[in-house]
């Protein structure tokens, strides 16, 4: 088993830029039906709000140690001010853009006895004098940072993706991306690229077949000069495609509660244990780990290093 290397993870500068947003949780209780219309009525108990988003996978990184920077954008209002307080409080450090037209993307889930009824979502996507100044920040910032780590929720902050990938390839630094859609050719030379299942299969279509999607997935890596693919599978576990071929993860037995903000924490994982030195081969078993810790927490959540041990 590949042990979580702490002490190297401790000494790297993770940057992450992406889709910030908010996670709002209003808990409550369900014990009757409303007499307006057939839907049950949540007396709330309490509220939690969470980083969510690239927040959440900086949020990770730093909870297995690393130390942070965080960009992106956020909206001039309490959910923005909410953010910046959860990221101060998990020791990032950020250089986050005040979009003084667009709101900060918040979703808000309703729960009621620890299982979600309703899910809110408020977004837009930010303004290009947002997204210019962002440019100009994780320019000057990249140099400084051993990994730069790309979050994309599809909600426009990442919308010029290619002339952050040549920065970064540029300065000679890994670009670890988390996609989103189907329009892989943004990404092109990037380092790594994390597709879930449903997303590759957007991608490269449907296969039948494990030597029928090594087939694609190798093509696609080729094809847009990555060094490495990772096909996150669910409960198939994940599957990393490199020059060297083909490596399986399966997925570690157990309960899964919540799969919200996995994914994130399978990059944060990647782009620590990466930044640390450690090859492929050995950073997806400690993410495949990390990924079957957090889907067992309700909500977008962190793994520590004690958890790995």
């Amino acid at each position: 088993m590949t042990v979580f290397p702490l002490d190297a993870v401790r000494r790297q500068h993770i940057l992450v830029v992406g889709d910030v947003m908010l996670d709002r949780y209003w808990f409550g209780e369900v014990d009757r039906i409303s007499p307006e219309a057939p839907v049950p009525v949540v007396r709330i108990a309490r509220r939690e709000d969470r980083l969510g988003g690239a927040a959440n996978v900086a949020r990770n990184a730093a909870a297995l140690g690393a130390r942070v920077t965080l960009v992106g954008v956020v909206g001039a209002d309490e959910a923005g001010r909410r953010v910046r307080e959860l990221v101060r409080d998990a020791g990032i450090a950020e250089r986050l853009v005040d979009d003084g037209i667009s709101p900060t993307t918040l979703k808000m889930r309703v729960l009621g006895r620890q299982q979600q009824l309703l899910r809110v979502d408020f977004e837009e996507g930010p303004s290009e004098a947002s997204l210019s100044a962002m440019s100009d920040w994780v320019a000057d910032l990249i140099p400084a940072h051993d990994v730069v780590v790309l979050s994309d929720y599809a909600k426009g902050t990442l919308r010029h993706i290619e002339q952050l990938i040549d920065a970064a390839r540029d300065a000679h630094r890994p670009v670890l991306v988390d996609p989103k859609g189907n329009l892989y050719r943004r990404y092109r030379g990037a380092t790594l690229m994390t597709p879930n299942r449903l997303e590759m299969q957007e991608a490269v279509g449907r296969w039948e077949t494990e030597a029928e999607l090594e087939e694609r997935a190798q093509h696609l890596r080729v094809e847009l000069g990555l060094e490495a693919l990772l096909v996150t599978r669910s409960e198939q576990g994940m599957t990393l495609f490199t020059d060297a071929g083909r490596q399986h993860t399966a997925a570690e037995a157990q309960e899964v509660f919540d799969v919200s903000g996995a994914g994130d924490t399978v990059l944060a994982m990647l782009a620590v244990v990466r930044a640390a030195g450690l090859p492929w081969s050995d950073a997806v078993p400690l993410a495949n780990r990390a990924g079957g810790i957090v889907v067992g927490k309700l909500g977008t959540s962190v793994v520590t290093p004690e958890e790995l041990s």
